[in-house]
């Protein structure tokens, strides 16, 4: 099915970078046009080099992978097109820089060493990285224009009832396993000597900083924050969209000042001030965490066990014990209860969870509670205990109204909007002067009018 395509496509535009003409080809590519879109070419180069990325991230393909990246970079001509002459489209050096260190990481996960991916481009990183520079800035505009063809299109529940009723059998989805859980976490205390540690490494990078030392370069050599490959930079933000200690200390700064340790949800941080726009500011950061000693662990695993002991006795309700001790502000107020931040339902699939708390709810009952085991805090990093209960347990099933009516009015809201997307698609070869070499006559493109 052609929506297929294009859905795969919007997924893979998200995450493959489409390598630029601007590329040095391998000695072995001659390098041609072998199709021109409107103003826009592509070179043969640009066939091989996303060729080379994805098997670089360890994509495959049923059919002729030459020819679907062509096809990707074909629609990608007409939507950068369309994106350069839309001034409410704007891509930011922040957006390149953070793509940029993205796809850096799929290599590294694929390829398992700077020096392995390296060796696959046969050249160092830093010559990868200023490369993709305008490539991934013509991804992020293709992107945008995507998002902004589809953002408008919505659904009403007879729409969705109409959907389903005309849905084939065989193409009404199944929904998987569901859960929904109660937890209670314990931090693991760290010691004060630790804490000390940490923040005097950050004090000793402040003055090298302050004696000519780059700040961004400390970041990508010492913090353990995401934004270290992009020397620690956060975009603008505003003070609510920031951890309240560290906005503090960041609307406090002037000129290129850099705070003093400040400790926040996440770690501990020194910040220095890059720009101020009205009420947001642009910060770099150096982070860095305290780590929990196998003793600290062992004594929130003690009281944790304790704790769902008397939990099973029924010597205090798990609500009131989760309000009580439970470290987790998100969800102590609420008895406990999980909330899934993709879809802000308590329900999840096991692949929306974290991976030892899907294997933990798995196997047990509902209103059963688990022994102690560690997970990882999403927003610290860091290592927690928990304990867990399963609340409530949904087997897979064929989707139906009744049950699913989110889930297939999302269904329907992706199928439309592949719709408009296949739609504009059409209409813009349709406009739009189109040539494709011989050499790719032969291919099975997804949408017809390429070849003309």
């Amino acid at each position: 099915m052609k929506r297929n395509k294009v859905l795969r496509i919007t997924i893979v535009a998200l995450l493959t970078i489409f390598i630029s003409a601007e590329l040095v080809a391998q000695d072995k590519v001659v390098d041609q046009i072998v199709a021109i879109v409107g103003g826009n070419i592509i070179l043969k180069s640009d066939i091989e080099k996303m060729y080379m990325d994805q098997q670089a991230q360890g994509v495959t393909s049923d059919g002729d992978m030459k020819c679907e990246i062509l096809e990707n970079l074909l629609i990608d001509k007409l939507l950068i097109a369309e994106a350069e002459m839309d001034t409410l489209i704007e891509v930011t050096d922040s957006q390149v820089n953070q793509q940029m260190d993205s796809q850096i990481q799929m290599y590294l996960a694929h390829f398992g060493s700077e020096q392995a991916v390296e060796g696959f481009f046969k050249k160092p990183i830093a010559e990868i990285r200023a490369e993709m520079r305008l490539a991934i800035k013509n991804q992020l505009l293709s992107s945008q224009m995507r998002n902004k063809i589809m953002q408008d299109i919505t659904v009403t529940p007879s729409e969705v009832r109409q959907f389903y009723r005309t849905l084939p059998e065989e193409e009404i989805p199944t929904i998987p396993t569901q859960y929904e859980y109660a937890q209670i976490t314990m931090q693991p205390e760290i010691s004060l000597e630790e804490e000390n540690r940490v923040k005097a490494e950050l004090r000793n990078l402040k003055r090298r900083i302050e004696e000519g030392s780059s700040f961004a370069a400390m970041a990508i050599m010492y913090s353990e924050g995401p934004s270290a490959g992009n020397g620690g930079e956060i975009d603008y933000q505003g003070k609510a969209q920031l951890d309240p200690e560290y906005a503090a200390a960041a609307f406090n700064l002037k000129g290129d000042k850099i705070s003093n340790v400040v400790k926040s949800e996440f770690g501990y941080h020194i910040i220095q001030l890059v720009d101020r726009r009205a009420d947001k500011v642009k910060t770099r950061h150096i982070l860095m965490t305290a780590k929990v000693s196998p003793e600290a662990k062992e004594t929130a695993k003690s009281r944790l066990d304790s704790l769902a002991n008397l939990i099973r006795k029924e010597e205090i309700p798990f609500a009131a014990a989760a309000a009580r001790f439970s470290s987790d502000k998100d969800t102590r107020a609420n008895g406990g209860l999980a909330i899934n931040p993709n879809t802000l339902s308590s329900k999840f699939t096991a692949e929306e969870l974290e991976g030892n708390t899907s294997k933990v709810l798995s196997e047990m009952k509902i209103n059963e509670i688990s022994d102690p085991f560690e997970t990882m805090d999403q927003k610290s990093r860091q290592a927690v205990l928990k304990i867990i209960k399963l609340v409530s347990k949904v087997e897979a099933h064929k989707a139906n109204l009744q049950n699913d009516y989110q889930h297939l009015s999302d269904l329907f809201l992706a199928d439309k909007r592949e719709k408009t997307l296949e739609k504009w698609i059409a209409d813009k070869q349709a406009q739009t002067y189109i040539r494709i070499d011989d050499t790719y006559a032969n291919c099975n493109f997804e949408f017809d009018n390429w070849i003309k």
